[in-house]
């Protein structure tokens, strides 16, 4: 059981989940959404500058578990300098991801992501990981919130 937990909490997440990089608003953000998680109490704002059709560089603010810190802090990372349609695929895999373990068409991106499919063995803790990418797509689609579901 404790090894099962340690696998969820590997060392990549909880060095995201304590000492995230992207946990700030980048300067000149032109977007900016909230997500909530009324169940376990994970709050996220996520905000993106956007350059054309591409998120030039994302940022984020956060009040959760580990999980949906890391979550955002490496989606942050993998969203930086991404076409908005790459993002919108990137999303649905990681949700896919997240749900079953499996990465069927990892590429470089979802290979950075993997450490976040370690929750399908906890399928509560799926929202934790989806809710930042959730909250960001609400941003792109210039709504103001979004939630876990």
């Amino acid at each position: 059981m404790f090894d099962d937990v340690r696998d969820l909490y590997s060392s990549e997440i909880r060095d995201h989940g304590r000492s995230p990089t992207h946990a700030k608003r980048p300067a000149g953000f032109d977007a900016a959404a909230k997500g909530d998680n009324p169940m376990c109490g994970d709050r996220v704002q996520v905000f993106v500058r956007r350059d054309g059709g591409r998120v030039a560089e994302a940022g984020f603010e956060a009040r959760g578990c580990e999980i949906t810190i890391a979550s955002a802090d490496l989606m942050c990372e993998a969203v930086s300098n991404q076409p908005i349609d790459r993002i919108r695929a990137l999303s649905d895999q990681v949700a896919a991801m997240a749900r079953t373990g499996h990465c069927d068409a990892c590429d470089a991106a979802l290979r950075r992501l993997h450490p976040l499919s370690a929750v399908h063995e906890y399928p509560s803790r799926v929202k934790c990981v989806t809710l930042p990418w959730h909250a960001l797509l609400a941003a792109l689609d210039g709504e103001k919130e979004s939630t876990s579901e």
